[in-house]
């Protein structure tokens, strides 16, 4: 690689650590069915390899892509072993990698469930079974373990499962039309081809995204051949299947959040590198749909639980909110991607939002459990009874029977490294470095250029850059976040008023040993949903930064009783929990509604001033049950 950057940031050294030394070795118990607690539910994913790979027996057991699980296991694995040694991270992983490697058939096909279930079946239900979710995520795997250890086996695994696909799908001779009913495989097959420079990757995760759409009845017409289904998934719910229309012609974002998600991170990938620019311009259309109208202020999407998937416009209800942990970080994904094709720092924005928001809230701080659903308000008594909140929890499961999100969770964590700073060369050649994430650390950049970050974030606005080396013109490109109302530049002690530039404060006559201090105004707001948002009508949250803070029972009584007294000014206070780490909370003036015991008056109801207690949405719920609320009446 030609840049590296290594995290030495206390707030995300933590999580790093917890990935490492607590979430990968407690998933690979679970994956191995040794997990310490009898209640969690055997994964079987690990064994349905040894199963396939003729060395036990048993039927496969778990959901169709339980393969995927393991896969995102070695990536994760990959991302800790690229940030430092651990021979026995890497033994363990090399035991998984070689079974893998035996059940994998003599043609390169590779998925347990066809191989132990129903081998005369395989490539008939692309809709539902997942081959080619399946198999991008061990393709992804493979691209990330080489790169960590320069290790091929797993590299060659995906190769090989990669040219079975091609010998397939396509336009050729002997070859048959088909897409993938979850979207994954094209994004793992452009990483294939970055890392391998074949062009028949690239070629392939084109044909993928060019052929979808192009047929709405492809399903249907699937379903109709092959006479059977897996679960009565309605093959005309193109919708959901992302089939509706082709890729450059899709108005809105629809259907399946995470599916969704996936596809236009291929998609944006792609036009990276084909410099396609129709498929550019209809990612840049999914983007608009999903900000500036379907999107949480968390950064959560999906906002129904029918589907786990997008509605319609500025439908974005608060207690029944989906936000599956899997979107959100496909989101960043597709974000990041983004940033490829253009920099602005809108991507990064959202990219920083979802992760510090729904994506950390999606982990409780012990790294054993996790939120399938993240919802901006709960009430456990009706995550309980009700049934249309039966998608809520009011506590982190310590493991789901569907697991795409713990592993999936601990690979996106593991690899944060990838998303903190980007580089390109200007038309004039000079080299841009764009600060995307604001995390204490070293980059480095092809032997040359480096850099030390030393920051507080996202608790401390001042973030400082010393120029390490220099062996030429280069320019740093800062970015100034959405909320930042103030932002005040200083290069060597002296006051700067740099040039800005797609949302990036643009830093051009620096040397080696200069030394940039860039203040990010994190201080407290209110913020307001578009009248549109009927859940958040006569409403307001608070950010500080690009932390979205929430209310819970355990800091104010009688929560659905409560308003944010619409006078007051919040107040940012320092606090350090054994439970919640070190974190700021913030005291916020309010009022309190008097109860009373009739169902209905005429007598309009009093309020009485208190004092409501704040803190960091993604710290919520690691402490006692109760309700939780991001936004609050005003009053």
């Amino acid at each position: 690689m030609k840049d590296s950057f290594l995290i030495k940031d206390e707030f995300f050294h933590y999580y790093q650590e917890l990935v490492s030394d607590v979430m990968l070795p407690y998933q690979y118990a679970v994956l191995d069915d040794n997990a310490a607690d009898a209640d969690i539910p055997k994964s079987h994913s690990f064994e349905n390899f040894r199963i396939a790979a003729g060395e036990s027996k048993g039927e496969f057991s778990g959901w169709v892509f339980q393969d995927s699980d393991t896969a995102k296991w070695l990536e994760a694995a990959a991302y800790c072993l690229m940030r430092k040694p651990d021979p026995d991270l890497e033994s363990k992983a090399d035991a998984i990698i070689s079974l893998v490697g035996r059940a994998q058939e003599k043609d390169g096909y590779l998925n347990t469930y066809f191989t132990v279930m129903c081998p005369d079946r395989k490539w008939q239900n692309l809709q539902e079974c997942h081959e080619l979710y399946c198999a991008g995520h061990m393709i992804e795997a493979g691209v990330a373990y080489y790169e960590a250890t320069g290790k091929t086996k797993l590299l060659q695994i995906g190769k090989r499962l990669a040219d079975l696909i091609d010998s397939i799908f396509g336009k050729g001779e002997g070859k048959r039309d088909g897409i993938p009913g979850h979207p994954e495989i094209e994004l793992a097959l452009v990483r294939l081809f970055r890392v391998t420079g074949e062009q028949k990757y690239l070629a392939l995760a084109k044909y993928f995204l060019d052929f979808r759409g192009t047929d709405p009845d492809f399903f249907k017409k699937e379903a109709l051949k092959r006479g059977w289904t897996l679960w009565n998934m309605n093959p005309e719910d193109t919708d959901y299947l992302q089939n509706t229309y082709p890729v450059r012609e899709e108005k809105n974002a629809v259907g399946h959040a995470v599916r969704a998600v996936y596809l236009y991170t291929g998609m944006a990938m792609a036009a990276v590198e084909t410099k396609d620019a129709s498929l550019a311009d209809a990612c840049e259309r999914m983007w608009n749909s999903i900000v500036n109208r379907r999107m949480y202020l968390t950064g959560g999407i999906g906002s129904s639980a029918d589907g786990e998937a997008f509605t319609l416009d500025y439908d974005l209800p608060n207690d029944t909110a989906y936000c599956e942990t899997c979107a959100s970080i496909g989101l960043i994904f597709f974000a990041n991607a983004m940033l490829d094709l253009q920099h602005n720092a809108k991507y990064a924005d959202v990219l920083e939002l979802a992760l510090y928001n729904t994506v950390l809230a999606g982990i409780q701080r012990d790294g054993t459990h996790f939120f399938y659903t993240n919802p901006l308000e709960m009430d456990p008594m009706h995550a309980q009874k009700i049934p249309r909140f039966r998608h809520i929890y009011p506590r982190r499961p310590k493991w789901h029977g569907c697991a795409c999100c713990p592993p999936n969770a601990a690979r996106l964590l593991a690899s944060l490294d990838r998303y903190a700073w980007h580089t390109e060369q200007n038309e004039k050649g000079r080299q841009i470095f764009y600060s995307d994430l604001f995390i204490q650390g070293e980059y480095h950049y092809n032997g040359a250029f480096s850099f030390v970050t030393k920051t507080g974030y996202p608790y401390d606005g001042m973030v400082e850059y010393e120029v390490q080396a220099a062996p030429g013109p280069f320019t740093l490109a800062v970015r100034c976040p959405f909320w930042s109302k103030n932002t005040p530049v200083n290069v060597n002690g002296k006051r700067k008023i740099p040039k800005m530039v797609n949302g990036y404060l643009l830093l051009e006559d620096l040397k080696a040993r200069d030394c940039v201090q860039v203040t990010l105004d994190v201080s407290p707001h209110k913020v307001y949903a578009n009248p549109k948002v009927y859940a958040d009508a006569g409403k307001t949250a608070f950010m500080a930064g690009p932390l979205v803070y929430c209310f819970e029972d355990a800091d104010n009584k009688d929560l659905n009783f409560l308003c944010v007294d619409k006078q007051g000014t919040p107040l940012v206070f320092d606090s350090r929990d054994s439970v919640l780490g070190q974190i700021r909370v913030l005291k916020i003036p309010g009022l309190r509604l008097t109860q009373s015991d009739a169902l209905y008056s005429f007598a309009p109801p009093g309020w009485e001033r208190c004092e409501l207690t704040a803190i960091p949405y993604y710290t919520w719920c690691n402490r006692e049950t109760g309700k939780m609320k991001v936004w609050m009446p005003e009053q």
